[in-house]
């Protein structure tokens, strides 16, 4: 008897092992993110969602920059290969997965930040609030 876990085979290893590389390419993780930030981060971690929600708790030595004010302009401020790494509320919420595609469509590289706030709180990690 099969389950619905089963009636679909897996792919084959080869198959696998390309597809999970890759996703490796298009993001990281909280833990990944929290260690780099505890020494000298050679990446911009962008907080995408609100000024409110983002002064309410966000991830220390994040940048504020909404996904909707992602602008060829404002990117001028760092370097066009600088690594950019988004991150919005959680599984839940697409901002960083918008913020990406703006920052892909403006020719920088670009990740997600798997989890958002969710898992970083998730990892017992602090937030930082502007009050």
């Amino acid at each position: 008897m099969t389950s619905a876990v089963t009636a679909i085979p897996a792919a084959p290893s080869d198959a696998a092992r390309e597809h999970f590389a890759v996703e490796f390419t298009f993001e990281t993780d909280c833990w990944d993110v929290h260690h780099a930030l505890s020494k000298e981060p050679d990446f911009i971690l962008l907080d995408v969602r609100s000024p409110s929600l983002y002064a309410a708790g966000h991830i220390p030595g994040a940048v504020l920059l909404p996904h909707g004010k992602i602008t060829r302009s404002k990117m001028s401020a760092w370097p066009d290969g600088t690594l950019f790494v988004t991150y919005c509320a959680g599984p839940h919420c697409n901002g960083a997965a918008r913020g990406a595609l703006r920052l892909a469509e403006l020719g920088r590289p670009v990740k997600i930040m798997a989890g958002g706030i969710t898992g970083w709180l998730d990892e017992g990690f602090e937030l930082a609030t502007d009050e």
